[in-house]
């Protein structure tokens, strides 16, 4: 028998700001993070706007001996956890150890401590390379670390599939529970890739906003002048745990997890297909897997990527697997305020779409100012928006035609 599976904690870390309700009262009220880089020199770059973190302080939650082992994605997926587990009221002793396990996921893992022991070698050679490179680079030190800072001894894993890696660790993660494998699982992403090769490289491939003279307004989901993404960084974690258990020690309940979907393109290794066949497959399985009938669901936190092909043929897959009912949905990309966190977005969107289940509100799309003809859904723009929300759905897509989608169901008690 398959075991329920809640929500009990949310960590949020973005451009937006460093903590949970910092970060939702932002959405709700609209706010862009997205300004000019000031990570290093742009200036000879075609794309000069991210959504960097601001005013976040490592040695809030690692020690300062340690802070130099870690890439800075390992740091961002330190602290959202820290705010989750807070969050959650959770407390990993050693009883319950090997049942608490970690699921985290990044798309490109520590770019700037590659980037800076790759100058170390040129200029210095091989020997002065550090000896916390490679652990302080690899995607799954991101769980790691963090399995270790609260001694969780259960599953361990991290999931590399480009923009939708997070939403698939926090899918894997629900199973890993459903199926018994364990009670508690800390999930999501983290990303830090505003560096420069991060920035020249998706610039190179044309993908990026160019409208570095309004970074506020360049990220513009839906919208018929959007010109691309708006780079993002940080780290969405949630605490995924058994429901039974969640109601015996009294969690907070921000929604049930009830549907996880995954589907494959095999068509392009950037471009979704023209008739957004893989998205509506991973749409459906999801509904498909939460036994929930398309008429139950009320709101969507889109991938929405500001890119016009992704926002296009999205609505498309939303219109193909809802009919008549897609004009009813409340659909939302918040990635117009954060910006597009990569291999994070699903688990900072996970944490963002459990929020909007629990308070029954819409986080809104912003900059959404022509609505192209071809995006012709209820983007809720401007504000956030008081809705019934029952079930609601979060969308993933990524390079290499990998989907993954969650399903999310309002907690009655």
């Amino acid at each position: 028998m398959k075991r329920r599976v809640v929500v009990t904690g949310v960590g949020l870390v973005s451009s937006l700001g460093v903590g949970t309700e910092e970060n939702w009262k932002a959405l709700c009220a609209g706010c862009s993070g997205i300004g000019s880089i000031t990570r290093f020199d742009a200036s000879q770059f075609s794309t000069r706007i991210a959504g960097e973190v601001k005013n976040f302080d490592p040695l809030q939650f690692i020690a300062k001996k340690d802070v130099k082992k870690m890439d800075v994605f390992i740091q961002y997926a330190i602290a959202a956890a820290e705010f989750a587990v807070r969050d959650a009221g959770l407390e990993v002793t050693p009883e319950i150890a090997d049942r608490v396990g970690v699921f985290i996921a990044s798309g490109i893992g520590g770019f700037s401590a590659i980037e800076r022991e790759h100058r170390v070698l040129l200029k210095d050679g091989p020997r002065k390379i550090s000896p916390f490179f490679i652990p302080s680079v690899i995607i799954n030190l991101a769980a790691g670390q963090v399995s270790i800072r609260f001694g969780a001894k259960g599953p361990n894993s991290a999931t590399v599939t480009a923009c939708s890696a997070s939403a698939h660790a926090v899918g894997d993660a629900f199973e890993i529970i459903s199926r018994g494998a364990a009670d508690v699982m800390i999930a999501g992403g983290s990303e830090a890739a505003i560096t420069p090769l991060g920035v020249g490289g998706f610039a190179a491939m044309r993908a990026l906003s160019k409208r570095n003279d309004e970074p506020t307004r360049a990220s513009r989901p839906f919208d018929c002048d959007r010109d691309g993404f708006v780079i993002g960084e940080g780290a969405g974690v949630v605490i995924l745990e058994e429901y039974e258990q969640a109601i015996a020690r009294k969690a907070p309940l921000y929604a049930e997890l009830v549907g996880y979907g995954m589907s494959g393109d095999a068509f392009h290794v950037t471009a979704p297909s023209e008739d957004a066949d893989g998205a509506v497959r991973a749409i459906r399985a999801a509904l498909a897997r939460g036994e929930c009938p398309p008429d139950q669901v009320d709101y969507i936190n889109a991938h929405g990527t500001s890119t016009p092909y992704n926002d296009r043929l999205e609505t498309l897959a939303i219109k193909n697997v809802f009919g008549d009912r897609a004009s009813k949905l409340a659909v939302s990309s918040t990635k117009s305020m954060t910006g597009h966190l990569l291999g994070a977005a699903g688990g900072l969107e996970a944490g963002i779409t459990a929020l909007a289940v629990r308070r029954q509100t819409l986080p809104p799309t912003i900059n959404l100012d022509t609505p192209d003809p071809d995006c012709d859904l209820d983007y809720v723009s401007g504000l956030a928006r008081p809705a019934l929300v029952r079930y609601a759905l979060s969308n993933s897509f990524g390079f290499g035609g990998t989907n993954a989608v969650l399903l999310f169901k309002r907690c009655d008690s």
